[in-house]
């Protein structure tokens, strides 16, 4: 790979513009190291809490025609003990630590606890669909977003992005209220709310009930969440939702993300991804004659 894939985000170098979204092989350094070392620009992990947390009773996940359906309930072994596991993780690239909460307070004492193993950056999960009260609960409301992100920021002197919800009518209103109360970047968007249900036994599929959406059916509507934000904020946007080929990489790039995130195409098509993905974008830039990955962020709002 060429320097021409290397890309800044909030102040953090990477040397392509392609991450591991929150949620897949994210609370094992051991992992991680793997999908760095499979072509990863930077890695998110798993969102952790103050307290462990086992989730929901199986089933969890469910796949749909256009991807998966997940509610797995946020289980994590709680932020105190994967601290201590991050603090030896040494990566060659940046780490990033998703972290949730069910209060301003908590949210900021979960990353303060976390920014003392030397990571990277936090990204706030301010779009978990199936938890109660955390979540997706207050990353609706724009005071609720700015006063999570006021108080984080008040403690933390790591970049702070917020990763927000599709799941809300007022989208830019709420990265609006993200950026104006001090977050570095915004990751758009989380999964989108959903529902299977067995048609033999008439139950809904999965423990929860109603689960969040994630790959290629999502897509567009991500795809339309970013160019929207990008244009009233002054923050880098990172894609996330449906990537798993480079032509869905340059499309979020083009509709106005510095980065994109890659979840589900993990689970279906392994760590190649990365590979086959940056790989892409670096002959698409050659063939278009683009020197850097960054000229492309936003070009189709030219149009």
């Amino acid at each position: 790979m060429t320097s021409r894939l290397a890309t800044e985000i909030a102040g953090l170098e990477l040397a392509n513009p392609v991450m591991l979204a929150s949620g897949v092989l994210g609370l094992s350094v051991p992992f991680l190291r793997r999908v760095i070392d499979a072509g990863a620009g930077a890695v998110v992990t798993k969102s952790v809490g103050l307290k462990p947390r086992e989730g929901y009773l199986n089933p969890t996940i469910a796949q749909a025609q256009c991807g998966l359906l997940n509610a797995m309930g946020l289980p994590n072994p709680g932020v105190h003990y994967f601290r201590e596991e991050l603090r030896e993780a040494n990566l060659r690239a940046p780490i990033i630590v998703s972290v949730y909460g069910f209060s301003a307070q908590d949210f900021a004492e979960v990353a303060s606890l976390a920014a003392e193993a030397d990571v990277d950056a936090l990204e706030l999960n301010l779009s978990c669909p199936h938890v109660e009260r955390t979540g997706a609960e207050i990353g609706q409301n724009p005071e609720s977003v700015a006063d999570v992100v006021e108080t984080v920021k008040a403690r933390v002197d790591k970049p702070v992005f917020v990763k927000l919800t599709p799941n809300e009518a007022n989208l830019v209103e709420v990265a609006k209220a993200a950026t104006e109360s001090g977050a570095d970047a915004l990751t758009a968007v989380n999964t989108v709310r959903a529902m299977i249900v067995d048609i033999e036994t008439a139950r809904p599929v999965l423990a929860n009930k109603i689960g969040g959406l994630s790959g290629a059916a999502i897509k567009p509507i991500a795809v339309r969440c970013v160019y929207e934000i990008s244009r009233e904020v002054d923050v880098p946007v990172i894609g996330c939702g449906g990537v798993s080929t480079w032509q869905d990489a340059v499309e979020f790039m083009l509709a106005g993300a510095s980065a994109v995130q890659i979840g589900t195409a993990v689970a279906f098509e392994g760590l190649e991804v990365f590979k086959s993905v940056t790989k892409g974008i670096e002959t698409y830039l050659g063939e278009k004659g683009f020197k850097s990955v960054k000229e492309i962020v936003g070009l189709a709002h030219r149009a």
